[in-house]
């Protein structure tokens, strides 16, 4: 699959998955993936962290109050570190979203779903900060996402698209009713 197949075949998956353990080979490309997107200021504020371990993701899973993706056999946590440029302003947001987004290609590259868990986890009830407890994440590092990683049981749902002519033009704004 190239890039552009991936970006159109890519979807949020939200439903079981198949109990088939995903290589941690693969755990490894889909973190080299995030790795090798852009960062501003190249202060790199992104990590990840793959969980695997049964147990581990049981701990998680308890946490969780939306059932995405408790039935996958891995995930991928999202790190992040509020570090300013030499400007004073912060991109670990842009960093960590184009992060996301290369790993969430990746995942589909190699055969696998996901669906980017975030606004949940960053909320009010503070599980972001649960889980990263969990995992020891030191408590300048953000826990704001997580991406359940496996074999989808079966085909899920696809949203539609607003149409290109809707969202892109040249040239100018052109917004049509």
């Amino acid at each position: 699959m190239n890039t552009l197949e991936a970006m159109a075949a890519r979807y949020s998956y939200r439903g079981t998955y198949q109990n088939t353990p995903v290589p941690r080979e693969h755990l490894m490309k889909i973190m080299e993936a995030g790795c090798a997107a852009p960062s501003g200021c190249n202060l790199q504020t992104t990590s990840f962290i793959a969980v695997d371990d049964p147990e581990t993701l049981a701990r998680l899973h308890a946490l969780l109050r939306k059932p995405v993706g408790i039935t996958a056999p891995a995930m991928i946590c999202v790190l992040s570190q509020k570090l300013p440029s030499y400007h004073g302003r912060y991109y670990h947001v842009q960093d960590y979203g184009a992060a996301i987004e290369n790993i969430l290609l990746a995942i589909t590259d190699l055969g696998y779903a996901s669906c980017w868990v975030e606004g949940y986890v960053t909320d009010e009830h503070a599980i972001g900060r649960k889980m990263a407890d969990i995992l020891h994440v030191p408590e300048e590092y953000d826990l704001v996402a997580y991406l359940p990683v496996g074999i989808p049981a079966e085909e899920g749902p696809r949203v539609k698209k607003k149409p290109l002519t809707d969202r892109a033009w040249f040239n100018a704004f052109r917004k049509t009713q």
